[in-house]
């Protein structure tokens, strides 16, 4: 259910029946949910964190080892979402961010052991990259033509983010001859 809005207009002048009439009217917009990016789908489903914002008492781990779990899976070659999930999973840490007070990615960045490419922005490369293998196979799969289309659209409206926010350098770019290289 989305929310309510209720806004009411006022008279701008007094001299027409028009705004009294709309003065006594409520409007109501309903606010609307962003949509998704190249889907019709407008789903708001998600998981909720706890609201309390420390660690929980039943926690016996610290946070430097925690940290220090952190550095060792990310040597591994594992990624930020795959070393919470292990740490989820195995080591009983429910949130990196509620123990140690910082996130996963800055615990890697500041130990120097952050990935060079977004991880998010590795996936779409990635995905484009098995679409233009398995065109390279069926030349009419005109289907996938178009879902490269908008991944490799996605790509660059990410890229253009990354540049702007200082986490790609301003001379990276996308080519998809040379893309497979850093998936690799």
């Amino acid at each position: 259910i989305s929310q309510m809005i209720v806004c009411v207009t006022l008279p701008s002048c007094c001299c027409c029946c028009c705004c009294l009439f709309s003065a006594s009217l409520l409007s109501v917009f309903y606010s609307a949910k962003m949509g998704r990016m190249h889907t019709p789908g407008k789903g708001i489903s998600s998981s909720a964190i706890p609201f309390k914002r420390t660690a929980p008492g039943w926690l016996k781990t610290s946070a430097a080892e925690v940290s220090d779990q952190v550095c060792r899976l990310a040597k591994k070659g594992l990624t930020p979402s795959q070393i919470g999930v292990i740490l989820r999973d195995s080591h009983g840490v429910p949130l990196v961010n509620r123990v140690t007070g910082t996130k996963i990615l800055r615990i890697l960045r500041s130990n120097g052991l952050a990935p060079s490419l977004p991880e998010d922005l590795y996936h779409l490369v990635k995905k484009a990259v098995t679409i233009r293998k398995h065109l390279e196979k069926m030349r009419k799969d005109t289907d996938a033509k178009y879902r490269l289309i908008l991944v490799e659209s996605r790509i660059h409206r990410l890229a253009r983010y990354y540049k702007r926010t200082s986490r790609l350098p301003p001379t990276w770019r996308y080519q998809s001859g040379t893309a497979s290289a850093l998936v690799a």
